[in-house]
Order: structure tokens, then sequence, then C-alpha cells
């Protein structure tokens, strides 16, 4: 199986991170623990929402949807994710 999933930071409620990956409990501890660059700085993170998927496509897919702006509308809507306001305005 293959996954794509959304993470919230504990350090900064409100912020959230997007991806995808073959091993949802590794991913998360490799989050958590600093290895992923990008969410580093906003460890530790909790896992808000995730899919299965057959496909590693598909996986990638529904990651590249939630990071679109109408991804964020369907998260905000119906995952209940939203971001701050903190947090939107630092995603220049």
């Amino acid at each position: 199986m293959f996954y794509a999933y959304v993470l919230e930071s504990l350090a900064k409620p409100g912020e959230f991170y997007r991806g995808h990956s073959d091993d949802l409990k590794r991913r998360l501890a490799e989050h958590n623990t600093g290895k992923v660059s990008s969410t580093a700085k906003s460890k530790p993170w909790k896992l808000k929402f995730y899919a299965a998927f057959e496909s590693l496509e598909l996986a990638q897919g529904f990651e590249r949807y939630l990071k679109s702006g109408s991804g964020h509308a369907f998260a905000t809507k119906h995952l209940g994710i939203e971001a701050s306001s903190s947090a939107r305005n630092a995603k220049v």
C-alpha cells in the first residue's frame, strides 16, 4: 500500500505538511526525529489524515491535489484541516 497523508505540527498548531509514503509509521518517525529537513523546525508532528492507495502514482497524485488550492479547500471542508492565520501568513 501507498499513503498520502497530512501532518499537523504540535509545536505550531495550524501548520500542516502534506506528503506520501509506502510506510506511514516510519515516515512519521522520520518527521518527528528531524530527518526531514522541511519539517524539522516544527516537530513534533501528529498524523491528522491519511488515505491508502494501491499504487504509488495514485498516492502521489492525491498528495499533489492536497497541496493545490482546491485540495486545501477540500481539506478544510471535508477533513477539518484549516491552517491558522499565522501559519498561512508565514507561507508566502
